[in-house]
């Protein structure tokens, strides 16, 4: 039976996917642990040396700052940007589940746009 036969690649070919995926995350793993340590001596090199970077025949080094910034209380964080205006704070994403069950309630706002489409999902036979 065809649809069997297609069933059964998929499983195949998903599988092969993820024991790929799982090898090269241990390769991945290793590579990046010495690459962190290698910017570290590379950071301390800047550091000792009172520079943001420096030239070798190999390659430049840069060294520059780089910030992260979260909320650790969203009501806050709310409150703030509001007294502020400042919305331009916030990232301009939709949350997709939370979006779909208020729409089940709700008529969807002005400028909103949707596309929706078919996908499968295939699992394997469980024994009985």
């Amino acid at each position: 039976m065809i649809s069997e036969d297609l069933v059964r690649a998929y499983l195949r070919i998903r599988t092969a996917r993820e024991e790929l995926i799982a090898k090269h995350k241990a390769e991945l793993a290793g590579l990046e642990t010495d690459r962190d340590i290698i910017s570290a001596q590379l950071l301390d090199i800047c550091k000792n040396e009172g520079q943001n970077g420096f030239k070798t025949n190999a390659g430049t080094v840069s060294r520059r700052t780089q910030s992260r910034y979260w909320a650790s209380d969203w009501e806050l964080m709310y409150e703030y940007i509001n007294e502020h205006e400042a919305p331009d704070l916030l990232e301009q994403r939709i949350h997709q589940k939370n979006m779909k069950v208020f729409l089940e309630d709700h008529e969807p706002p002005r400028g909103l746009q949707q596309d929706s489409k078919y996908v499968i999902s295939v699992r394997k036979p469980t024994a009985k």
